[in-house]
């Protein structure tokens, strides 16, 4: 199935679904009692990304004091974003899923085949690309001296942007 339908089948299909759960469910337990449950499901969602956010925080510095990778953790804290995006959205579906991405041992799991899964591109901090063409030479006043042919020179020698040499004109302006 190509990615585009299935965004698209996501886009209309999942409005249409909580839709009908929200009719189903409301007409069970009450209009009002519904309103509360969904609102109760979002403020669930802002206290569980607070206590189990700040967790995997502490897990991940550990992790990089180590200096290990924290690949996995990294992606659990992805999944816990996910799962309080899903709890913050209106709806018993979403609010079904980001449950699930709570419980530890299956976002571990989730995390665990998504790092698996990952094709990673080590870039070096230290390492420059070399260039295919001319390159471009920026340099500050102070980086740079205009020398005449007996090596004299400063900022009133000759240069092709000046006017008459000495002058300090720009002639091109």
């Amino acid at each position: 199935m190509p990615i585009g339908l299935f965004i698209l089948l996501a886009i209309i299909g999942l409005p249409l679904l909580e839709i009908l759960v929200f009719i189903e469910v409301g007409s069970e337990i009450g209009a009002v009692p519904t309103v509360l449950l969904t609102i109760a499901t979002a403020v669930a969602g802002s206290l569980m990304l607070r206590l189990q956010g700040l967790s995997l925080l502490r897990r991940v510095r550990a992790e990089m004091d180590r200096g290990q990778v924290p690949g996995e953790d990294i992606m659990q804290g992805a999944l816990i974003v996910v799962a309080s995006v899903l709890l913050l959205i209106p709806g018993f579906l979403t609010d079904a899923l980001g449950l699930l991405l709570f419980v530890p041992p299956l976002r571990a799991a989730i995390a665990r085949i998504m790092v698996r899964n990952a094709r990673v591109t080590v870039v070096r901090a230290g390492a420059r690309r070399k260039s295919q063409g001319e390159g471009v030479v920026d340099l500050d006043r102070d980086d740079w001296a205009d020398l005449d042919d007996n090596g004299k020179g400063g900022p009133n020698g000759s240069s092709p942007w000046r006017g008459e040499i000495g002058d300090g004109r720009n002639d091109r302006s």
